[in-house]
């Protein structure tokens, strides 16, 4: 029998880890997933295999056996996010995603600026699946647009949080929903609809704040607006007909028909509406200017596995209609290889298990359990910076503690997803949290107390428990 690390030694890694993003975060900022996350994850799963190895006799095949293992176990999620890649270019060059932007900027209406603000990036949040693209882009003319209206900067970038932030947890096109869901092993469709149980009401509590906020301001410009749905409807080719895509891929989901199926079929269905409705833009993006299949054909390509950037008039809408492709999932698959190298190191050597040990004293009751998963994951959030390891991490620590009390795994990633991916934004040194602030021009701690969504979920999250509402439990 192999003695186990203590807890005290199991965090070494974990410590290691910390200061080695805390580096690389201060000195690559928002850039840290290119590489130097990666990095940070593997020198560390080095540190926890030395210490397993010199001082506890763990041969090197266990935590090759644990490595390989995680690392297969995360294979779909990989195809998944390669296939998203694909399917946001697609779905942004074929017009849906303009299209989807166009009609919901019309619902803006002054008395209603901030709750419409949120409205809009839940919109294209969900449809990109991406909370960086939302913000990055509508997001900085909604600043704009609130500010000449009156509004405050903390209210305004509150609003554009609350509502990106809620794409980038339910949206099948999300990176950290893929992510939550294949870290613990639940279906992505059937981790999507469980997390609407918490999510849906943290929504409602949002509008209803936002209104009642709006409703005290009097606001009237909506020149901004007018400005970017003028460029939209210049560089695109505008129509009802685009929105068959999204409502096909609705009745996909509806019908649970797996993610991969369901994900290949939405991008091809998209490209065939690129192809009829917008030949001019895959012309632009091939070179070749000509009207033959050839510059069709290889603008299409290009959509889907590398990145495009289409100009335009208006500076906010060449950033928002700036499209990634596979190509720009790399560095995400990337991140998650490293991870799950680091996983696999910490399972092997017992200490995952040695701190989970500590949890698992303190969780009796359903509510107890998911206390802990959520102050777990904002610790994490806090000391990793990194709202993607954070989710790894809490999935890993978790999993087999919700298994052995007869839980099914969706609870665990939704309660992952309630307490690390929605906060990641909250903390100001965190990549989130950092980005963001940058491109709103906004300090964290100025929008945090605005960001009602995202202080809510976690709060749900433990509330919905708390009444036993819809556990998911083991048959």
């Amino acid at each position: 029998m192999k003695k186990a690390p203590s807890p005290i030694v199991s965090l070494i890694p974990i410590i290691v880890l910390i200061l080695m993003l805390v580096a690389t975060i201060h000195t690559f900022g928002s850039d840290a997933l290119s590489g130097g996350s990666q990095v940070s994850l593997l020198s560390t799963t080095a540190v926890c295999i030395l210490i397993g190895m010199a001082f506890y006799k763990i041969p090197w095949k266990d935590y090759e056996i644990a490595i390989t293992n995680n690392v297969a176990g995360v294979t779909t999620a990989i195809i998944i996010l390669l296939i998203i890649g694909a399917l946001s270019g697609v779905w942004m060059i074929s017009g849906i995603v303009p299209t989807l932007i166009y009609y919901g900027m019309q619902i803006i209406h002054p008395s209603f600026f901030l709750a419409s603000t949120c409205i809009i990036c839940v919109l294209i949040s969900v449809m990109t699946g991406s909370s960086w693209t939302t913000i990055a882009t509508i997001g900085i003319a909604l600043m704009g647009i609130g500010r000449a209206q009156g509004f405050e900067d903390g209210w305004i970038a509150g609003a554009i949080i609350s509502g990106a932030y809620f794409g980038d947890k339910v949206s099948p096109l999300s990176e950290t929903t893929i992510l939550a869901a294949s870290v613990t092993d639940t279906p992505l469709f059937r981790h999507i609809r469980y997390m609407m149980i918490t999510t849906v009401p943290s929504l409602i509590i949002t509008l209803i704040i936002f209104t009642v906020a709006g409703f005290s301001h009097d606001a009237s410009n909506t020149q901004h607006i007018t400005e970017v749905a003028a460029a939209l409807n210049e560089k695109f080719h505008i129509t009802p007909w685009l929105l068959i895509v999204p409502v096909a891929t609705g009745i996909l989901i509806a019908r649970k028909v797996p993610s991969i199926i369901t994900l290949f079929l939405s991008t091809l269905l998209a490209g065939i509406f690129a192809l009829i409705f917008q030949p001019d833009l895959l012309r632009e993006i091939s070179g070749m200017m000509t009207s033959g299949a050839d510059s069709l054909f290889k603008g299409l390509m290009m959509t889907v596995y590398g990145g495009t950037n289409l100009h335009s008039d208006n500076a906010v809408l060449t950033d928002l209609i700036a499209t990634r492709g596979m190509s720009g999932m790399m560095n995400t698959v990337w991140l998650i290889l490293c991870a799950m190298c680091f996983g696999g190191a910490m399972t092997a050597s017992g200490m995952l298990g040695s701190i989970t040990s500590i949890f698992v004293r303190f969780m009796k009751k359903t509510v107890s359990v998911v206390t802990a998963t959520v102050c777990s994951g904002l610790f994490l959030n806090l000391a990793t910076a990194d709202q993607y390891i954070s989710i790894i991490l809490t999935g890993n620590m978790f999993r087999d503690i919700y298994a052995k009390k007869g839980y099914e795994s969706c609870l665990l990633s939704r309660t992952t997803e309630d307490s690390v991916t929605v906060t990641s934004v909250l903390i100001p040194w965190n990549t989130c949290g950092m980005t963001q602030a940058t491109i709103l021009s906004v300090p964290t701690l100025v929008y945090l107390p605005y960001c009602f969504f995202n202080i809510i979920s976690p709060l749900m999250s433990i509330a919905v428990a708390a009444i036993g509402y819809k556990i998911a439990r083991r048959s």
